[in-house]
């Protein structure tokens, strides 16, 4: 593996945009980028160039987020490694002709068939949280389809922004991919670009912001935004898997994960037992406790620190686990807090950070309309208990166990 220094963060000139983004779109309607062979070989320098960069990866996720180096190269590095790998090995098969499905009869003797045309040139807005997963696993889509892109990283991230541009540069065809690294002006300059396609990753009140611009010129959005997700604990539920389960959902990147649950309701009758089993798993995962561990991650930045801090410091539920805070480090110990109704300050807000709000409910049908009141439409659900339990709660959202 290569051993680089991480370059200080620069942001693009706003002035050469435009001028980017109009090489990109120039290429693409060359059709270089549409044959297989330039797709695999673009597909494999990507593949190596993060291979080559893997130690400048994990330095730079570390000094963004104190990310451990494990949870770097479970859920970064080699990620993106099995999706490229992934990738190449289906592409020919994804790429042929398929028949048009359900064709009446009238029509059948046209023998309509159904071809994958790539797109044209698109967008690429990541996330500081998964910097490296989160912009590179949407550029894989775009290479794969035969599309020109353009990468703006998180400038939240900027470390992990800097060494991916220099992979990107690097061994990326320059014509047809490239990155631009900036905040919201740079941002701004590049939705006023047209694009084929845009991709964000983010928070709800920035995806509206790029939802009406895309709207401007009807072009098609891809929003992944955050989600208020929660977890449902029956008395049923075995107390330890649930406690051990929902801990470690809170542990991977300190909470900062758009999929872990934002608030977890648990029947009465389970609410000691489950209480109980959530210190014991703590003490397990972290027996010298988390801020001395290396496998426990930092809160972003100072403003994401006082962000979450205001949560606990509003809430007027009791803390029951942990609370401790260092913001000379951006440290935040996974807080559990017992709360009393959906108003509070920890479940009305999506944390996105190591706090796990318990809400004391009577039965499984009193947590389903409290969810369906919180936000109907989550990313996430995680029950346990039977599978009748289970399955009751199925239409809020997929489950996952």
């Amino acid at each position: 593996m290569a051993s680089v220094k991480i370059a200080p963060f620069e942001a693009t000139p706003i002035e050469a945009i435009p001028s980017t983004v109009n090489l990109c779109q120039t290429t693409f309607r060359s059709q270089k980028t549409k044959p297989i062979s330039y797709r695999l070989v673009q597909l494999r320098k990507l593949y190596w160039g993060i291979v080559d960069y893997s130690d400048a990866l994990v330095e730079a996720c570390k000094l963004d987020l104190g990310k451990p180096v494990f949870e770097t190269f479970l859920s970064e590095i080699d990620w993106c490694k099995n999706d490229i790998m992934f990738v190449t090995k289906n592409l020919e098969k994804w790429m042929k002709d398929e028949s048009a499905p359900d064709i009446p009869l009238t029509n059948s003797l046209l023998n309509p068939r159904i071809r994958k045309e790539p797109l044209g040139t698109v967008l690429v807005i990541g996330a500081y949280n998964f910097p490296v997963q989160l912009s590179l696993g949407p550029l894989i889509g775009a290479i794969s389809a035969g599309c020109t892109g353009v990468l703006k990283p998180s400038e939240v991230s900027p470390n992990a922004a800097m060494v991916l541009k220099k992979i990107v540069e690097e061994y990326l065809d320059p014509s047809a991919y490239a990155v631009v690294n900036g905040a919201i002006p740079e941002t701004t300059a590049l939705l006023n670009e047209k694009w084929d396609k845009i991709f964000y990753t983010g928070n709800s009140q920035v995806g509206t912001i790029i939802a009406k611009k895309a709207a401007e010129t009807l072009t098609p959005v891809c929003l992944e935004l955050g989600g208020r997700n929660p977890a449902i604990v029956t008395k049923n539920a075995d107390p330890r898997l649930a406690a051990r389960r929902l801990v470690w959902g809170k542990l991977h990147n300190a909470g900062q994960v758009c999929i872990s649950q934002n608030y977890i309701m648990v029947e009465k009758e389970i609410l000691p037992a489950f209480i109980e089993q959530l210190k014991i798993a703590l003490k397990e995962f972290y027996p010298g406790g988390q801020k001395a561990s290396p496998d426990y991650a930092r809160i972003v930045n100072n403003r994401h620190f006082h962000r979450i801090k205001k949560m606990v410091d509003d809430s007027r539920g009791k803390i029951l686990i942990g609370g401790e805070m260092d913001e000379s480090d951006n440290f935040i110990e996974i807080t559990v807090v017992q709360v009393d109704d959906i108003n509070d300050s920890m479940i009305v807000d999506e944390s996105f950070g190591p706090l796990m709000p318990l809400l004391a409910v009577d039965n499984v049908d009193e947590a389903i309309r409290i969810a369906n009141t919180v936000h109907s439409t989550p990313l996430g659900l995680y029950p346990f208990g039977t599978t009748t339990e289970t399955n009751k709660s199925a239409f809020l959202t997929p489950i996952i166990k």
